[in-house]
Parts: C-alpha cells; structure tokens; sequence
C-alpha cells in the first residue's frame, strides 16, 4: 500500500471535484493551478497506485488517455462521440454475468461495459 501523502490526495481530491472521468492531463492541468511544483511524474504515478489499490476506477482508454473515476461502485459508463464527454451509467447487468460465469464455468474478476453514441445535449444540436 502506498502511503497517503499530501500529494496523493490531492490528486484524489482533483478526481472527485473535477467529476468528469478525468485523464491524467486534465488532473495535473487542474492541480498546477493552485500548486504549481507537482509534476506531471507524480499525478500518473499516484493515478496509477490508486486505481491498482482500489481506491479509484481506471475505467479504460477514451479518446487516447486513460480516465479515472472516483465512484468505485459497481457501475458503467457511456461516452459520447460528439463532445467526448464520460456519464455515469446506473444499470444492473447481473444477467449477463451470471449466465457469463456459470454458462462457461468462467472465474470473472474485472468487467468492463461502456456504452457508445451521441448524448442528448449534442443530440439538440445536430437537430438544430
């Protein structure tokens, strides 16, 4: 485990207040506002720690950078191709995982779902 350093949460905390599935570049652009000495180094590394920790969610490459989500919880993600921004998905999809595991006698530990499209706000503007 690593230690929690002030560094490290405050790179938590970019997580959390930026909620928007940041990437490590929107993390550091956010946090060199106010503290100018981090490094790039540290914010990827610590991101990295705590996404293999648990402590926050690497929910995969978008657009070329992988996003990280403070919510931990059991949840899926949608992604618009328009504005490319990342939603929270609320869904229960324990079907498709219990037929998963016990059609094959599969041993799932990580799953990953995310849906695709154009979200409605960008939607109003292509009806425009």
């Amino acid at each position: 485990m690593a230690r929690n350093t002030i560094q490290r949460q405050l790179i938590f905390n970019a997580v959390k207040t930026l909620n928007i599935h940041a990437s490590a570049e929107q993390v550091y652009d956010y946090l060199t506002a106010d503290h100018p000495s981090i490094s790039k180094a540290t914010v990827y590394r610590n991101l990295s720690q705590m996404s293999e920790s648990g402590e926050l969610l690497n929910i995969g490459v978008f657009d070329g950078a992988v996003h990280y989500d403070h919510n931990c919880h059991n949840h899926y993600h949608f992604i618009c191709y328009e504005c490319k921004k990342i939603f929270d998905v609320e869904a229960d999809l324990t079907d498709i995982f219990d037929r998963t595991k016990n059609q094959e006698g599969f041993d799932i530990y990580n799953t990953s779902v995310s849906f695709n499209g154009i979200c409605w706000e960008c939607k109003d503007k292509l009806v425009k």
